[in-house]
């Protein structure tokens, strides 16, 4: 599942503190670049650098998340991360990310270190995001260097970088909902542009959807619009039938 570089013995930076960085790029070809060269890759076409192999016995849980926004599965070696493949998923500033997609290289203390992020995402302005996932009360001091390291360079080269642990229960169960709704068969074009009329008013979510039509037919595709950014509600709170909802206001 995913390319394994094998540049890693050879990943210390050639001077200095400073950084490099290695990748395969999609046709798998591997690069090994200085801090500043990598600030130009397109990291979310990127392979994973690493596999996510299972076995028998394991404590976490590898797998696959299919990605509505690079229509393609990307890895995943924890639920944690699939947690955060699904928010990426459904954050609508994002326009393509990728699971592992480069080992950053540095020197600590005279020995060589190496780090890959979980994701790397790229914003519809261009900008980058890094993002590592842990659980805030498991960061051991090896991983909380590592994880200061890859801040430092992300900074260097105007990336945001985030160490993020268990999302919010409500919010995390609401998106998880919608993106059962995330696949483009979900958008029927005569019911998008009726639930976008009904909804151009806040409308609990049960009213709006029984005036378009039979809810069993309507629902689905509020949910799609729900999890596209068409229609938009407060994901705080458990998404339930009263829920309100109303069209968002780039939708059209």
């Amino acid at each position: 599942m995913g390319a394994v570089l094998q540049v890693v013995a050879g990943g210390a930076p050639a001077q200095g503190d400073g950084f490099e960085v290695a990748y395969v790029d999609r046709l798998g070809g591997e690069h090994h670049v200085d801090l500043y060269d990598a600030a130009a890759v397109r990291f979310e076409d990127c392979r994973p650098v690493r596999s996510f192999p299972s076995w028998k016995g394991q404590r976490n849980y590898p797998g696959l998340w299919w990605s509505a926004t690079v229509g393609r599965h990307v890895g995943y070696e924890s639920w944690l991360e699939r947690d955060h493949a699904m928010l990426l998923d459904f954050d609508s500033r994002v326009t393509g990310y990728a699971s592992q997609p480069m080992w950053l290289f540095w020197m600590s203390g005279g020995r060589r270190r190496s780090h890959a992020p979980d994701w790397f995402a790229r914003r519809s302005d261009g900008t980058g995001l890094v993002v590592d996932c842990r659980p805030l009360d498991r960061v051991k001091p090896r991983d909380a260097e590592a994880f200061a390291a890859t801040e430092r360079a992300c900074r260097e080269i105007g990336w945001e970088f985030r160490l993020v642990g268990a999302p919010e229960a409500v919010q995390l169960a609401n998106v998880r909902w919608l993106s059962g709704y995330r696949h483009p068969r979900h958008r029927v074009a005569d019911v998008v542009d009726r639930l976008l009329e009904v909804f151009d008013r806040e409308t609990p979510l049960r009213v709006g959807a029984e005036r378009v039509g039979d809810p069993i037919a309507v629902l689905p595709v509020l949910f799609h619009l729900l999890w596209s950014g068409g229609l938009a509600a407060d994901l705080s709170v458990v998404l339930g039938e009263y829920a309100l909802i109303r069209r968002a206001e780039a939708a059209g």
